[in-house]
C-alpha cells in the first residue's frame, strides 16, 4: 500500500493570507500579572510608606522644592532640608497624575502610549564604558554612543532611546547638545534627557523643537522626551533630580521615578522592607512633580535588587530581583501608575552568567506587567559597560518576549483541520498545503542563535554565539540607513549648538 502523501493536488503557497507581523512596535502584555504579596500586604507597605513619609520625612536638597512642599502644606524644616509629607498630598498628587501618557516621536508609528498593560522595551543605559570582542573594554566615546543609537533604532523591540554609551570624550558642559543631536540625526523614537540641570534640559528641549520643528505647544502636546530621576536612597531627593522633576514637569515632558534600592545596603534587607522605602521615595517624587504641575507626565519606578552580602556588589536576576519586580508592579497598580521595571546584569562579560542573569530580569517584569523594562539588552558589570555582543544576544531574549506578545491566530484556518485529514498516522507535515502556505514566517526567526547540527556547525567555524554576535552587529552598523526624519538635521541643530559651545554651553548642576 502507497503511502499517502495527501488528498489533494498540491498547490502554490498560498500569498493572499497577511503575513504574520514582525513589527514589535505598539505591544501590549499577552498574560495577568503575577503576585508575590497578598493585597493585604501591599496595602500594608503603601501605608507604612505614608508614615515614613509624614514621621520621619525625606531629606529634598533644592530650596525650591523645598518651597513647593511646604506651599501645599508639607513641613518643611530649611535648616536640616527635611521635608515631612501628609497622606493628603501623597493622595492628591495620585489624583492628577496621569494613568496614560501619549510619548511622541518624529515617526508617528513609533508613538507609544505609556500606560498599564502596555509592554515596552529599552536597552542598557547609563554605562560610562563599552565592550566588544573587537575593541575591548573602553571608555565611552561619541563614536560608541552612536553605534549604540545605530543598533536600537535597527529593532521595532527597543522602543525608545537611552544613554547606553555616555561619550566620556565630550566634555560635560556640551555633552548635551552631542547627545541630542545624535539622537534626533540618528532615530525616530522617543528621545531621552539627562536630569543635570535647567539649562541642560532647556536646551535639550529647544533641540527637539527646532530639529521637529514644534511650537510650544506642539512640544507639549504629549511628552517628546523623558528623563529617569533616580532617588538617593536612603530618603534623599538631590539637587539635580530635583530640578529635573521641576523642568521636566514644566515643560509637559515625562519623568520615570526610579529609586535604585539595594536590599541590605542603601535599603532594608528584606523584600518587603525594600520594597517600602522605595515605595516611600516614589511617592515623594511624584508628589514633587504633581506640586509642580499638576497633570504632569509622571510614572512609577521601581529597580530594586540585593547586593551580594560577602563583595557588597548588586546582583542581578537573583529571586529577590524577581520578587521585588513582581512586588513593584504590585504596588504600581495599587496606585494606579504606569510603571517601569529593569533587568541588566553583573556579569562582567558577555557569558552565561550574563544572559542568565538578564533573562530572569526580563522574566520578572513580563510577570510583573511592567510598562517599561530598561536594561533590556546590552547592561553588563551592573551598569558599568555597555556590551555590544550582549546587546545582540539580549535582542533574542527581547525579540522572543516581543513574539509572545503577538496575537496567535485561532481562527477555523488555524486549528488545522485540513492538515489533519491530509496526513496518514505515522505520517508528517511537512509538506501538506496547512504547512506550505505558512512555514516562510509561521516561527519566529532567530537573530543569533544557530539550529544546525554538529556537523554543519562545525563546517561554518564552530562560531559561538558571542562569535556570531560580532557578526550581526557589525552588519547592522555597515548597513545602517538613517530613517527619514533625521534629514537635514544637523543642518537646522547647527547655529543652536554653535551659539551654545560659543557662550559655554550648560554645566550640569551639582549635588
Amino acid at each position: 500500500m502507497s503511502l499517502r502523501k495527501g488528498r489533494r493536488a498540491r498547490q502554490a503557497p498560498d500569498t493572499t493570507t497577511p503575513p504574520r507581523s514582525h513589527a514589535y512596535r505598539q505591544m501590549r502584555h499577552p498574560f495577568e500579572p503575577q503576585r508575590i504579596f497578598s493585597d493585604d500586604a501591599i496595602a500594608n507597605m503603601h501605608q507604612m510608606a505614608l508614615k515614613a513619609l509624614s514621621e520621619l520625612g525625606m531629606k529634598v536638597l533644592l530650596p525650591e522644592a523645598r518651597k513647593l512642599f511646604a506651599q501645599a502644606g508639607a513641613l518643611v524644616d530649611d535648616s536640616t532640608e527635611m521635608v515631612r509629607i501628609g497622606p493628603e498630598l501623597v493622595a492628591a498628587a495620585l489624583e492628577t497624575a496621569p494613568r496614560s501618557i501619549r510619548l511622541r516621536a518624529p515617526n508617528p508609528d513609533r508613538e507609544q502610549r505609556f500606560e498599564p498593560g502596555a509592554m515596552l522595551f529599552s536597552a542598557g543605559a547609563g554605562c560610562p564604558n563599552s565592550i566588544d570582542a573587537l575593541r575591548g573594554r573602553q571608555p565611552g566615546r561619541l563614536e560608541t554612543f552612536e553605534e549604540s543609537l545605530k543598533l536600537v533604532q535597527s529593532f521595532d523591540a527597543i522602543h525608545i532611546l537611552g544613554p547606553s554609551v555616555e561619550p566620556q570624550d565630550v566634555p560635560s558642559h556640551l555633552r548635551h547638545y552631542a547627545m541630542m543631536e545624535a539622537q534626533l540625526s540618528l532615530s525616530d523614537k522617543p528621545a531621552f534627557i539627562f536630569a543635570r540641570g535647567k539649562a541642560q534640559i532647556s536646551q535639550s528641549l529647544e533641540m527637539i523643537a527646532l530639529g521637529h520643528g514644534l511650537s510650544d505647544d506642539e512640544l507639549r502636546n504629549g511628552s517628546w522626551s523623558y528623563s529617569i530621576i533616580n532617588t538617593n536612597s536612603p530618603r534623599q531627593i538631590d539637587v539635580p533630580m530635583a530640578e529635573g522633576i521641576i523642568e521636566m514637569a514644566r515643560a509637559g515632558q515625562m519623568t520615570i521615578i526610579t529609586p535604585f534600592c539595594l536590599a541590605g545596603a542603601m535599603a532594608p534587607i528584606t523584600v518587603a522592607g525594600a520594597l517600602v522605602l522605595q515605595h516611600t521615595e516614589a511617592l515623594a517624587a511624584i508628589t514633587l512633580a504633581q506640586l509642580t504641575a499638576p497633570g504632569a507626565p509622571v510614572t512609577y519606578g521601581g529597580f530594586a535588587s540585593n547586593v551580594d552580602m560577602k563583595s557588597g556588589s548588586p546582583a542581578f536576576g537573583t529571586p529577590s530581583h524577581m520578587k521585588l519586580t513582581i512586588g513593584s508592579g504590585q504596588l504600581a497598580r495599587h496606585i494606579g501608575l504606569p510603571w517601569r521595571s529593569a533587568a541588566g546584569a553583573a556579569s562582567n562579560i558577555s557569558d552565561a552568567q550574563g544572559a542568565g542573569e538578564n533573562h530572569m530580569g526580563l522574566w520578572a517584569a513580563l510577570q510583573a506587567n511592567a510598562t517599561l523594562t530598561v536594561h533590556s539588552a546590552g547592561w553588563l558589570e551592573g551598569g558599568l559597560s555597555f556590551g555590544f555582543e550582549k546587546f545582540i544576544n539580549d535582542m533574542e531574549a527581547v525579540q522572543q518576549l516581543a513574539e509572545m506578545a503577538m496575537p496567535t491566530p485561532e481562527d477555523d484556518a488555524s486549528l488545522g483541520w485540513d492538515a489533519l485529514v491530509d496526513v496518514d498516522p505515522g505520517g508528517h507535515f511537512f509538506a501538506t498545503q496547512h504547512t506550505m502556505d505558512r512555514y516562510r514566517d509561521a516561527f519566529y526567526t532567530p537573530l543569533v542563535a544557530d539550529l544546525s547540527n554538529h556537523g554543519a556547525w562545525v563546517e561554518a567555524g564552530s562560531k559561538t554565539s558571542t562569535d556570531r554576535a560580532v557578526d550581526v552587529w557589525q552588519g547592522l552598523l555597515r548597513d545602517f540607513i538613517p530613517p527619514p526624519s533625521t534629514a537635514g538635521m544637523a543642518d537646522k541643530l547647527k547655529a543652536f549648538v554653535d551659539a551654545g559651545t560659543k557662550a559655554g554651553g550648560a554645566p550640569p548642576t551639582e549635588g
